[in-house]
């Protein structure tokens, strides 16, 4: 008898046919943390209890420049939930809203309207409050802090820079190249000039560290190097950061110090998405759920699980991209090279992807790139992803992009016709692999 999986499909639900000589060996599903009851109480609990660092009402005083620095809208964060008790906890040591100039973590992004930016804060209008878009290639708005001892140069927004005290509102989620999000990234990336942005991203390019996520953060060169830049920053960084289920309900909030905090949070979403495989199987299939949003951040499916895989083996990614593409330089560019000579030439290729110069492609494009020559030496890589136009598949070599669901598991049959050991992940686009 054929064995059925019933698997997430955005608001949705998919089914595969796994042919009977197919040995499922696990299903890999994140753990059931409950979401708090009431976000604004375990936020009050984490601002009244910060780690590292003294509270924010006593860190806020009345005339000084408070920099706000929020993620974008590329990350789950509820900011609107968030920010009304870290606005009560500014207030109670005397600020007032004309102090504070919000600045989305935008990194490389597209810039954020003030209308786009309201409602991140969960507010329509805002009065006395400044909004500022980071400009990472604008070099009169940053501010150059020197160089770590990586060799990144640390150029941060000067309302930043400038600033008395920093507020930083994110998530703690794993993260391909960072290990987990939160923390300091928000501010390197997130409000960087390009040239850090690109050496610090080019650190993880290596054979070792390709693919950090959810890997301890202090064998993590990328990590590490941007937690130096933090600490260069002349005025505190105070973060409050959320952790996140796989319903996207808030579980754990945390606050205070930028790395102290950080890996509090870090241990409770490790908690959740790391999950222990019983062996490297000859298949893996992974569904994009729940970064169901775009392709940039479904093919998150496909790098959080491919470690699982035994090498010469096969991964099936499902992605629902409910809005298409998204903002993903590697998937708007034709590349010279198509699949058989890509592989071929991956070896050369793979140390020179950091210095490439390519019209079109950013300096995090250059990491997945380099992530995606590893990716294909390592496994078959199969994407089943209908929203995705077919001239965009063309510019993605790395994958083959099949027709239907069951398509895909009927490609995989012909490498594995008899028997084959099967891994699972209904929640890819946040659960990783620990390796027995």
């Amino acid at each position: 008898m054929p064995q059925t999986l019933n698997l997430p499909w955005g608001r949705e639900t998919i089914d595969l046919s796994l042919p009977e000589s197919w040995q499922v060996i696990a299903t890999m599903k994140p753990a059931s943390l409950p979401g708090v009851p009431d976000l604004c109480i375990e936020t009050e609990r984490a601002l009244q209890n910060p780690l590292g660092m003294a509270r924010l009402c006593e860190l806020a005083r009345p005339g000084i420049k408070i920099a706000l620095v929020i993620d974008d809208g590329s990350r789950p964060t509820p900011v609107g939930l968030i920010l009304p008790a870290v606005l009560e906890e500014l207030e109670r040591g005397g600020a007032s809203l004309d102090q504070i100039t919000v600045m989305p973590a935008l990194g490389l992004h597209h810039p954020m309207s003030d209308q786009k930016v309201a409602e991140r804060l969960g507010c329509p209008s805002w009065t006395g409050i400044k909004v500022e878009n980071p400009a990472c290639d604008d070099p009169s708005t940053l501010a150059d802090l020197g160089r770590t001892s990586r060799g990144s140069p640390v150029l941060v927004n000067r309302t930043v820079a400038n600033a008395d005290l920093v507020v930083s509102i994110g998530c703690i989620e794993p993260h391909i190249i960072a290990s987990f999000g939160g923390g300091y990234k928000n501010i390197f990336p997130g409000v960087a000039g390009r040239a850090m942005i690109a050496h610090n991203h080019s650190l993880n390019c290596t054979p070792r560290t390709f693919n950090n996520v959810g890997q301890p953060i202090e064998q993590n060169p990328m990590r590490l190097d941007l937690e130096e830049a933090g600490d260069m920053l002349k005025p505190p960084v105070f973060i409050v950061n959320a952790v996140l289920n796989s319903a996207l309900e808030v579980v754990r909030v945390v606050a205070g110090h930028p790395v102290q905090a950080h890996r509090a949070g870090v241990q409770v979403s490790a908690q959740i998405y790391g999950v222990k495989v019983p062996a490297r199987p000859d298949i893996v299939i992974t569904d994009s759920h729940p970064m169901d949003s775009d392709l940039r951040q479904g093919v998150k499916a496909l790098a959080n699980t491919i470690r699982a895989v035994r090498r010469g083996g096969l991964v099936i990614t499902l992605v629902r991209a409910e809005e298409g593409v998204g903002v993903f330089g590697l998937a708007n560019r034709k590349l010279p090279l198509g699949k058989g000579a890509l592989r071929i030439a991956a070896p050369v290729l793979l140390p020179l992807v950091p210095k490439l110069k390519l019209n079109g492609l950013g300096e995090e494009d250059k990491f997945f790139l380099y992530f995606a020559l590893q990716a294909m030496r390592h496994a078959t890589l199969l994407m089943y992803a209908p929203t995705i136009p077919a001239a965009v598949q063309a510019n993605l070599p790395f994958v083959d992009f099949i027709a239907g669901a069951q398509a895909a598991v009927d490609a995989a049959r012909l490498r594995f016709p008899t028997a084959a050991t099967v891994l699972v992940f209904p929640h890819g686009g946040s659960t990783y692999p620990i390796l027995p």
